[in-house]
């Protein structure tokens, strides 16, 4: 499960991509478009722009905007600087990777097969799906499977 900040999150990233990208978005604005609490999101804002997802613009203009195009922000990306590790089991993390404290082995253990399994086709569908993939509605791992046909 993802959690609330990180829904948040992507939901003010969909409203700046939605906008007219000459023209800044106020948090108010956002926030009520959007229903996420205006505090809230002022943090979720200021760690997008700690990792260049977002920049501002201070001024009777400013506000917020996206710093690259949404073709370029993916769901995997966001999730993992707002929640941490994209893997269900800390053994299977690519970015924070930790042995299970129960663990006997690794290549043993039937639990780590399977969610691998899992964690790559998750890795996979948000690593690849971007915001504007899913503002237009796009599956971009189906329109791949099209072009290679």
């Amino acid at each position: 499960m993802i959690s609330q900040k990180a829904k948040y999150a992507l939901r003010a990233l969909t409203a700046l991509a939605q906008a007219d990208s000459t023209r800044p978005l106020l948090i108010s604005e956002i926030a009520v478009q959007q229903g996420i609490p205006k505090k809230f999101l002022e943090q979720i804002l200021l760690e997008l722009k700690r990792n260049a997802v977002v920049e501002s613009r201070r001024g009777k203009l400013g506000g917020y905007l996206l710093q690259r195009p949404a073709s370029e922000i993916t769901f995997g990306e966001v999730l993992r600087l707002i929640d941490g590790p994209v893997a269900p089991l800390p053994c299977l993390s690519v970015t924070a990777y930790r042995r299970c404290e129960d663990c006997d082995g690794e290549h043993q253990c039937e639990i780590r097969h399977v969610f691998a399994r899992v964690a790559d086709a998750t890795r996979e569908v948000l690593f690849n799906t971007t915001i504007a993939d899913a503002l237009d509605g796009v599956d971009p791992l189906k329109r791949a499977e099209l072009q290679h046909a």
